[in-house]
């Protein structure tokens, strides 16, 4: 049909679909701000204004457009440009994905709402999801640019009193720590590299850089939890107009491989093939369709007949290990470095860890809990789905373009899936919408690569919400036992801890996700002797993979809840308890490599959220009439990058007029990584982060690094790039001293400049740039390089307190309020840190208290869309309080540790705690339900696990 309308200021007049919707209209024509999270009108993110109010233009057909006038990002003015730099200089953007629809309803509600208080804000956007933020810095920013009205001049503030707040607040609690000089880069709020890009919704990400000619690529996906693929029919999908090909196991390569993103050689089992005929939950690759249009792809896959064998399905994990049914039989499964595990019965890996005589240290205690704990699979949820394009350059050369936080290991998968040489992939990463773990695991890349490779023309695969929540990875699920035994005056003496993990159909990062449940929660309680034992089991629901906290936030619920519930046992403060057992530096952590801690202010994180909650000063529990108020507290920890195997490789170049390119493999996933390591090497090389170019990740030209996993951005690729820049001060002291003919120790570098030491001989570092690439025999643009892997992982701690009131006639509870605070060493960017911590605290808060992946009887996933899979809104948690308690971690730049998923852990147990304190009730099981809080868990705890029969 033939419309007329107004698209950002210009008529348009064009003959569309009558059914087409304006999101994807929007998208043909190049209008990339607009995105799409969800597909159910659930997220946001694609809000545009019709006629100056906001619609979700995914909900909106061409049909209705006639006649109206529609305004994208894009088309806004110079309101836009006043709320983006409040939200940059809160650093609220994170991975930006969100934020092009989110811009777009702040500037309607400042039209609609001017004097808008904050329930009005926060009712006025609850439709507008984030994932990364936890919505507190946008808060701050909204608050800001709103306020200008109030001034005089109707102009915002200069600088963010938030956020100079924090700095004072970081430099503040600095005092005493030892330290090296930190000049004026560090420690302070540094605003992102890419935050006017992400913020003017410019194409960055991976589906808005596709060439516009890309096949697409969609799979057929098995209906069964368990099944043999007898036959497939796919005469009637090649029938389909626009269709180019349709893949099945028989045209496919059969190596096997495995999509963890971990370093070689991977811990997880090669287990996994491109498609293969045996498929082991709902959503496993069947076949492969590659089409001219979405809408051909969609049809031919709809149209491709598979005929199954239905094999019994085991669903229940407690129900894996030894079970008549064996989810991996194929002959060719082969092991990955961990070779604990036994597919013959369904076990994925099992290990004991064991410090001290722990039956012993359970047998003097004067009082031992014992209990049962469960943890969800949860979802990442990031706002960008899983999505890659691929094409074959005029080398013949396969590149791989893709949203992954690995992509050095993409590089590895695909070429192993594929049969092909290392050699013959480059994997080029462009901004990712948030990671989270979930793209730490490898998912469709080996998907449009094969079709780019077979069919010679690129080719993409973007997943939609429903198969990035149905058919990618997931938290493991977990049970953990434990045992934990105190003399009467809280002295903890053992600590027993016992875990099953729910590895899903393949078993990506099922050992090193297992590993920290226990090495991240018992070194809190060092003293105590102490054992892990864990099973890993298949069974056929969806994978498990990498999320946030990876492990330690499983342990560390059933750790500190347990510790939680001695403390009321013993009829001792929480928090005493904790301070009375808590590590100290100069301890070994026996369950953690035993690794020397060095760097620790876990007590006074424990002792300052104290403070700021006026724990001593109230009760655990006031009755407040028909409601009831109560506190809780947990303190976690977690680590910096993987000790003796993250790698990572940095390398800086002088350039022209003395500006520096820094070329990372190191991968930003909305961290602000790349702006993090620009700070690093702007205070070694005495210069502005203005002067710093941070380059992306290419695999062709970047350095290596193992990518962005483990919190190991800032720990071991600062580092390297601490070397790095050093390493090219020495070669711009050596080429001034070889101009100058004088020995290296007599030419110093400063700031900028390098001199003799008598400070007779002068050159800027612009000068000795232009010099070195000019007339003569010179030699050229001068670059250091760093490399750097760590022996150890220094933990990060937080401590936190949640505040709850719950309802004494139904149990639904309120997060009223949450603080904590952190020791991550040196804090490079104070508003980077907070917004990771707020981000984390809201993540870990809705893990608490709403998000679960259930299935039903027959493996299908129930909570594949953001409508059943209830992830907070910023109606549902107030503004989390963050602050810092920095520490000197020798070995890390600057004394920096991580930060970036310890944030995510303390949650769960403190808001177990402060319910347990309102109602008598201690919820066990994950997510805390007002039915439990009123009720306690539903069912019966099961009997006492113990370890698989090769534990014993």
């Amino acid at each position: 049909m033939k419309i007329s309308f107004t698209l950002n200021g210009r008529p348009v007049t064009e003959d569309v679909p009558a059914d087409q919707t304006l999101f994807s209209y929007c998208r043909e024509h190049a209008l990339k701000s607009v995105k799409c999270g969800c597909e159910t009108s659930s997220c946001g993110l694609c809000t545009v204004w019709m006629d100056d109010e906001p619609v979700l233009s995914c909900s909106v057909l061409m049909a209705r457009v006639d006649g109206h006038s529609v305004t994208t990002l894009e088309g806004v003015g110079a309101a836009r440009e006043e709320f983006a730099r409040c939200m940059a200089e809160e650093g609220a953007e994170q991975c930006g994905f969100c934020s092009p629809g989110l811009e777009m309803d702040v500037l309607a509600l400042d039209r609609k709402y001017p004097d808008a208080d904050d329930e009005t804000i926060r009712r006025f956007l609850s439709g507008n999801l984030c994932r990364c933020s936890g919505y507190a810095s946008q808060m701050r920013a909204i608050r800001r640019f709103l306020a200008r009205h109030k001034n005089p001049d109707g102009k915002i503030s200069a600088r963010s009193e938030a956020a100079t707040q924090a700095e004072a607040q970081v430099k503040a609690a600095s005092k005493g720590v030892t330290a090296e000089d930190r000049g004026s880069t560090l420690s302070r709020p540094v605003v992102k590299k890419d935050a006017a890009s992400l913020l003017a919704g410019r194409p960055v990400y991976t589906d808005d850089l596709a060439p516009e000619n890309a096949l697409v690529v969609k799979l057929v996906r098995s209906g069964q939890a368990h099944a043999l693929v007898t036959k497939i029919d796919t005469a009637r999908a090649l029938a389909v107009p626009g269709v180019v090909a349709v893949y099945t196991p028989d045209d496919v390569p059969s190596n096997r491989f495995t999509l963890a993103g971990q370093s070689f050689l991977e811990c997880s089992p090669y287990d996994t093939r491109i498609l293969e005929t045996h498929v082991r939950y709902v959503g496993d690759e069947v076949a492969m369709v590659v089409a001219e249009t979405e809408e051909a792809a969609s049809e031919a896959v709809k149209l491709v007949k598979v005929t199954y064998e239905k094999l019994p399905a085991v669903l229940d994990m407690e129900k894996a290990l030894d079970n008549a049914t064996v989810i991996h039989d194929e002959a060719d499964w082969s092991y990955g470095a961990d070779r604990t595990g036994d597919p013959a019965r369904n076990l994925v890996a099992h290990d004991v860890h064991e410090h001290g005589d722990v039956d012993a240290a359970l047998a003097e205690a004067d009082v031992v809990i014992e209990s049962d704990y469960h943890t969800q699979a949860a979802e990442q949820a990031m706002m960008e789905t899983m999505r890659s394009y691929a094409y074959v350059d005029a080398f013949g050369r396969l590149t791989v373009v893709a949203s992954t936080q690995v992509p050095f290991h993409i590089r590895r998968q695909v070429a192993n899936a594929l049969g092909i040489p290392k050699s013959q992939v480059r994997v080029i990463k462009p901004r990712v919408g948030g990671g989270f773990g979930a793209k730490q695991t490898g998912c469709n890349e080996v998907f449009s690569a094969f079709a780019a490779w077979k069919t010679g023309r690129p080719c993409k695969c973007i997943y939609t919400r429903m198969e990035t929540m149905s058919c990618s990875n997931s938290r493991h699920e977990m049970r953990m036992h434990v045992r934990l035994g105190a003399k009467k005056d809280g002295t903890i003496t053992g600590i027993d801890l016992y875990a099953l993990s729910n590895a899903g159909a393949y078993g990506y990062h099922g050992t090193t996700t297992i590993g920290l449940v226990g090495a991240k929660s018992l070194p809190l309680y060092n003293r105590a002797a102490s054992r892990f034992a864990y099973d890993v089991v298949y069974t056929n629901i969806m994978p498990g993979g990498a999320y946030r906290g990876y492990g330690a936030t499983q342990g560390c619920f059933a750790v500190e809840s347990a510790v939680n519930e001695l403390a009321d046992k013993l009829g001792m403060d929480p928090c005493e308890l904790r301070l009375k057992n808590l590590v100290k530096p100069g301890e070994t952590l026996w369950q953690l490599g035993e690794e020397p801690l060095r760097s620790c202010r876990a007590d006074d994180c424990l002792k300052r959220v104290m403070q700021l909650t006026g724990w001593s000063r109230r009760p655990l529990r006031e009755d407040l009439g028909d409601k009831v108020r109560a506190i809780g507290v947990a303190l976690t920890m977690q680590g910096s990058g993987i000790s003796n195997c993250d790698i990572a490789n940095v390398d800086i170049t002088l350039e022209d007029d003395g500006f520096y390119v820094l070329k990372i493999g190191a991968t930003d996933v909305g961290t602000g990584a790349d702006t993090i390591l620009a700070q690093i090497a702007a205070e070694v090389l005495g210069c502005d982060v203005d002067h710093v170019v941070t380059k992306g990740v290419d695999t062709d030209t970047s350095p290596f690094d193992t990518g962005a996993y483990a919190s190991s951005g800032t720990y071991t690729t600062g580092g390297a790039v601490v070397k790095a820049a050093r390493d090219l001060i020495e070669k711009i002291r050596a080429q001034a001293a070889a101009w100058w003919d004088l020995p290296l120790d007599a030419v110093e570098f400063d700031s900028g400049t390098v001199c003799t030491a008598d400070g007779k001989q002068r050159m800027s570092v612009a000068e000795l740039a232009n010099r070195a690439i000019g007339f003569g025999l010179q030699p050229g643009m001068l670059s250091g390089h760093g490399s750097n892997t760590q022996p150890q992982s220094p933990p990060p701690f937080i401590a936190a307190v949640a505040e709850v009131e719950v309802d004494k006639l139904t149990g639904k509870y309120e997060l009223t309020d949450y603080a904590a605070v952190v020791d991550c060493g040196t804090v490079i960017n104070t508003n980077l840190a907070r917004v990771q911590v707020e981000g984390g605290l809201v993540q870990g808060i809705g893990m608490a208290m709403s998000e679960d992946v259930s299935y039903d009887a027959r493996g299908r996933m129930r909570t594949d869309s953001f409508m059943q899979y209830k992830i907070p809104t910023r109606m549902d948690v107030p503004d989390v309080r963050v602050e810092f308690m920095p520490s000197y971690e020798p070995t890390g730049p600057f004394g920096a540790k991580s930060i970036g998923e310890v944030v995510i852990n303390t949650p769960s147990p403190a808001i177990a705690s402060a319910v347990a304190h309102a109602t008598g009730n201690y919820v066990r099981t994950l997510p805390i339900t007002p039915e439990k809080a009123l009720h306690g868990d539903p069912t019966e705890a099961p009997a006492p696990m113990s370890p698989s029969p090769a534990a014993k």
